[in-house]
């Protein structure tokens, strides 16, 4: 299978790793991203290059214009801070990446959807860190959680159009962004693997996906245990 297939974030990480993947299978690629030198590599590679800064939404928007309709819309770009002092709680941080990951997806939805038709899928990326409350992670941890919810109810109200909606869960993948993570960051896979499994699953039509399989087991064991024993667990993570 082939189409047309449009990334955000495809300058680093998980992101570029898809627009390789997909240029190389045959796919006609947009990666999407803001870092100049980046995308000019990915362009060197045959990856049609789209600069703009997806929490801009006019500037999201001239980027959609003129481009035709497409298969695949993956929705990848996003950020990560970590709240150090959640009773000093720094509301400057929990905008700035409510912004980069939720607000900002929205102007992409407003701007990219409606080259979506009838066959064509959706794509959200989230975090299994969504499954379970994990220090430090009130910022990001609650944007995943409303990406969740998002793609969602997104796949409700699109069914009727003949999209199917996808949500991406992954652990940790190795990319320049969990590089900064200074603790243990286990079942950790490189981004190549993680673009493969993602692409495997958006070929079945599956409407989750999420990785690696002992990770998200874990997680969701631990989200089953009662509070206060989560709570007296979750101290020696910090």
């Amino acid at each position: 299978m082939s189409g047309r297939v449009l990334i955000t974030g495809a300058s680093s990480g998980l992101g570029r790793e898809l627009a390789l993947g997909y240029q190389a299978a045959g796919w006609q690629v947009w990666g999407c991203g803001r870092d100049a030198g980046r995308l000019a590599e990915l362009a060197d590679a045959g990856v049609t290059a789209l600069r703009f800064d997806a929490r801009d939404g006019d500037a999201t928007a001239a980027a959609a214009a003129g481009l035709p309709p497409l298969d695949l819309l993956i929705l990848n770009a996003g950020g990560c801070e970590y709240i150090k002092d959640a009773h000093q709680f720094d509301g400057a941080l929990f905008a700035r990446i409510m912004d980069t990951n939720l607000v900002a997806t929205g102007h992409t939805l407003a701007a990219f959807l409606p080259l979506l038709g009838k066959g064509s899928r959706l794509a959200i990326v989230s975090s299994a860190v969504s499954w379970l409350p994990l220090p430090q992670a009130e910022a990001y941890g609650a944007s995943k959680a409303a990406l969740d919810y998002l793609a969602a109810t997104l796949r409700l109200d699109l069914r009727g159009a003949g999209i199917g909606v996808t949500l991406i869960r992954p652990g940790f993948i190795d990319t320049p962004l969990t590089a900064r993570n200074h603790f243990p960051m286990p079942c950790l896979l490189p981004a190549e693997t993680a673009a493969y499994l993602i692409m495997k699953g958006l070929a079945a039509g599956r409407q989750q996906i999420y990785f690696p399989f002992r990770f998200i087991l874990l997680l969701r064991l631990l989200g089953a245990l009662p509070v206060g024993l989560w709570l007296r667990l979750a101290r020696h993570l910090t």
